[in-house]
């Protein structure tokens, strides 16, 4: 089988959903002591939520492992990422266990293991029409773009594998990005962009940073 057609495949749906519920299972030590050390270092909240759109670009909540202060300036607005990430956050995203709880999405079916990730609900119409068909697919956890570059190469190219992904999907290249993964992880390669603690703000036509 090779590329989507319409809907999520039922293999990898099964295989999705008895994973994650195991992967949760087994990593529940690790969950609870990085929520203790959450606690102790930044405090409450532990998570962190926003509205994010799937399949067909349907919203629904992502959780995460939160890693930023809500530090505002003198004006109120919220400050740079760089000035808001904390080293505990920063230990967490390059080891990309702050995704963990992203498991649970998973099993609900909001999100697979492998797929484009999931973005701002606002970049929803700064699409071009090729770069929408990224949400033809469930997102997922890890993609082709993060395994060939993440937060590393430009909007352009992460989309252009995104839809890549779309098109030239089967169970055998999920297995393979999520292999690939695994190094990536260890090596912490392509976590960020050149000169930015996360990724420059997608404007579609125009260029600009998050806040």
């Amino acid at each position: 089988m090779s590329g989507f057609q319409t809907g999520v495949p039922p293999l990898k749906r099964i295989f999705d959903a008895l994973t994650a519920l195991i992967a949760l299972l087994i990593l529940s030590p690790l969950l609870l002591l990085i929520i203790f050390v959450s606690w102790v270092n930044q405090g409450l909240p532990i998570f962190y939520s926003q509205q994010r759109p799937g399949l067909h670009g349907k919203v629904f909540r992502l959780w995460k492992f939160r890693t930023m202060h809500d530090n505002h300036d003198e004006k109120g607005e919220l400050l740079p990422d760089e000035q808001r990430i904390t080293r505990l956050g920063s230990f967490l995203r390059r080891t990309s266990l702050d995704e963990l709880p992203e498991l649970w999405n998973v099993i609900r079916g909001e999100m697979s293991w492998v797929g484009p990730r999931p973005l701002l609900v606002q970049y929803l119409e700064r699409y071009s029409p090729e770069q929408a068909r990224r949400h033809n697919v469930l997102p997922g956890i890890t993609g082709w773009a993060q395994v060939n570059g993440r937060n590393a190469i430009s909007w352009q190219k992460k989309f252009e594998l995104d839809v890549w992904y779309v098109d030239h999907w089967s169970f055998g290249l999920d297995l393979k990005i999520i292999w690939l993964t695994i190094w990536k992880v260890i090596s912490g390669a392509g976590i960020s962009q050149p000169g930015n603690a996360t990724m420059e703000e997608f404007m579609g036509n125009k260029k600009g940073k998050s806040g």
